[in-house]
């Protein structure tokens, strides 16, 4: 068989990322895939044996770019609240094409248990273990409470740094609150909401 062209595969992964995006994983026509990315469905199958391949191929072009950024961000020799900070920086940095994917995956991780677990696997692989020694050492420090579960800082954690920071792009021009000041990133703000917590007013507890 002959050695297909180099930016096939490319191709299909992009196209393949705006249909799913518009059409979900399981609406998307890998027909019209290969249509749009200028090739045949036989190539697609050459490249990418089942559709939820597929999905995970335009994950994993992503998620690798931005894993070896966790990787930094997280160094186990960085204090914990900087550790966090990075993590939060990288996380506000995302680009149009990485925030597509993050809200496909999302989005996916719902509707299908299958994919969902695929991706727990490969993030388990990835950032997870990552997020785990900043946890046990936020305990271990003192930065974190720890009368607070692990588990529970795990997913505020990620919250936070995760889901928060893209709603607050997606709503910083319709909010009908001022917007942050310039010299104060939403990314420090998520870090102060994490470690200090949120709505209470210290001061006023303590008068009362």
């Amino acid at each position: 068989m002959a050695r297909p062209r180099s930016d096939i595969r490319t191709r299909v992964l992009h196209t393949a990322r705006e249909r799913f995006l518009s059409e979900g994983v399981d609406g998307a026509s890998l027909r019209r895939i290969a249509d749009d990315a200028g090739t045949s469905i036989g190539m697609v199958y050459y490249y990418f044996p089942t559709k939820d391949d597929l999905f995970l191929a335009v994950v994993e072009e992503v998620y690798q770019v931005v894993l070896a950024d966790l990787l930094q961000a997280l160094e186990p020799s960085l204090p914990v609240p900087e550790r966090i900070r990075r993590l939060y920086a990288r996380v506000g940095a995302l680009s149009d094409d990485e925030r597509m994917v993050v809200r496909l995956v999302l989005r996916e991780a719902l509707v299908s248990s299958t994919r969902l677990d695929r991706i727990v696997e490969r993030f388990r692989n990835g950032h997870l273990p990552l997020l785990l020694v900043l946890v046990r050492d936020g305990l271990a420090d003192g930065t974190f409470d720890g009368s607070i579960p692990p588990i529970f800082l795990v997913i505020s954690m990620m919250v936070l740094g995760g889901p928060g920071q893209l709603i607050f792009r997606a709503m910083e021009s319709r909010s009908p609150f001022p917007s942050a000041s310039d010299a104060v990133k939403s990314s420090e703000r998520m870090l102060g909401i994490l470690l200090k917590g949120v709505g209470g007013n210290p001061a006023r507890g303590e008068s009362s």
